[in-house]
């Protein structure tokens, strides 16, 4: 009896974990549509080529060597291992903790789970980038990117392994992420801005006298799609991290998690609203959805310990600070389309910090500390692989592309031919 009751918990939990996987691969669709929302006409269909080409390739190098770095899980070959054993041995160790161990699900769907993660952080590089980079140097970039510098942050991290032999972050320093404001979105930002300043800006967007100029996106009701997309896939990537469903404990915490999920993205719409609106006199709409992933990226690295009414504040902090950042990030010329870098860099750095407001077993060194270290690594190491792209194979297309839209040079074809290019 008791082996069949546990058989059928590991099928609950198993089954949960991949229905939160889908969910955040729902995400990718989000992702496309609020970045083809904020581009101009003449660069949609290169920016929706991306997406679906940066997920096909972060699920096979995952496959084939990230997910190996990150938790030594070999399965390129060899297949992962689940079914009776892993019952069996986790039966076994529940019986030892009063039938209420850890975790439970197999191995295939951790893969499954973990490999969508890894599309979400390259996903925000694509819109950081727009409009201007080449398709190919693009890839090139989301290879290395998806088999070795994020496997190798989220090995330090996730992974338990320590950094370079030195120090752990979670044994160490007590590191908490618990979702991936930092070790996901943090992440992202920071190879996004790492391609930006090599980049540089699009053509037209600051003036000579470094006065910034708009560039307004095509769709807005598409870039509005796509942020309710992201935030229903949000769901699954809170709600997933509890990694299981089959107790009242467990069922509990998804419960609250989710909740709280909802009321941080809530709360920074309503901030980022009044900010926008005293700032500029006008309910930006664009400053709007931005808020709204602010408050999600600022409750991802902590949903499980506060209050609701928390949640919402931080999720409003958060809200706030993603209409400051991106006026900050125009000062500095650095060109982000669509926001990438405030709204999953800055705000995923106050997502880290905010863990500790809720949760004792966190402190604020040992948070900055692995932020510090999850930046400087990714940034560090993007910038090197940026570098070396640019050298070889160009990053950026000509002007006289740019200008014309990256939809033709790139891939041949226009999102809406029959309207003028804008």
């Amino acid at each position: 009896m008791e082996n069949q009751i546990f058989e059928l918990q590991y099928a609950m939990d198993t089954f949960y974990f991949l229905v939160m996987g889908a969910l955040v691969m729902w995400m990718a669709a989000g992702f496309s549509m609020l970045e083809a929302g904020l581009v101009r006409a003449k660069n949609t269909t290169e920016i929706l080529t991306k997406n679906i080409l940066l997920f096909a390739i972060s699920c096979t190098a995952y496959l084939v060597i990230g997910y190996d770095i990150m938790y030594g899980g070999g399965i390129f070959l060899e297949g992962i291992e689940g079914g009776d054993t892993l019952v069996a041995d986790a039966l076994a160790a529940s019986a030892e903790a009063g039938f209420n161990g850890g975790s439970v699900y197999s191995g295939a769907s951790d893969f499954f789970f973990q490999v969508v993660f890894v599309a979400t952080a390259m996903s925000i590089v694509s819109g950081a980038v727009a409009e201007r980079m080449k398709l190919m140097s693009f890839a090139a970039f989301a290879v290395v990117m998806t088999a070795f510098i994020y496997p190798m942050e989220g090995s330090w991290t996730w992974g338990g392994a320590s950094v370079f032999g030195m120090f752990s972050l979670g044994d160490d320093f007590g590191f908490l992420d618990f979702a991936g404001s930092g070790i996901v979105h943090m992440a992202g930002a920071a190879a996004a801005l790492a391609g930006v300043i090599l980049l540089g800006a699009r053509k037209g967007k600051y003036g000579a006298n470094g006065e910034v100029k708009a560039i307004p996106g095509a769709n807005l009701p598409m870039a509005t799609l796509g942020t309710f997309i992201l935030w229903m896939g949000w769901f699954g990537f809170n709600g997933g991290s509890v990694l299981k469903l089959g107790d009242i404990a467990n069922s509990n915490l998804v419960a609250m998690v989710f909740l709280n999920t909802n009321a941080a993205a809530a709360g920074g719409v309503i901030a980022a609203l009044i900010v926008a609106k005293v700032l500029f006199g006008k309910a930006d709409l664009t400053m709007i959805l931005n808020g709204a992933l602010a408050g999600l990226v600022a409750i991802t690295a902590g949903p499980d310990t506060p209050t609701p009414l928390m949640a919402t504040m931080i999720g409003a902090v958060g809200g706030a600070i993603v209409v400051f950042s991106i006026i900050t990030m125009d000062k500095f010329k650095i060109d982000d389309p669509v926001g990438a870098i405030s709204v999953h860099g800055v705000v995923g750095l106050w997502g880290l910090l905010a863990v500790p407001l809720t949760n004792s077993d966190a402190s604020f060194t040992g948070q900055l500390v692995g932020a510090a270290t999850i930046f400087v690594w990714v940034f560090g190491a993007s910038f090197i692989t940026w570098f070396v792209l640019k050298m070889v194979m160009g990053i950026r297309v000509s002007e006289e592309e740019e200008y014309e839209g990256v939809d033709l040079s790139e891939c041949g074809m226009e999102a809406y031919p029959e309207f003028t290019n804008s």
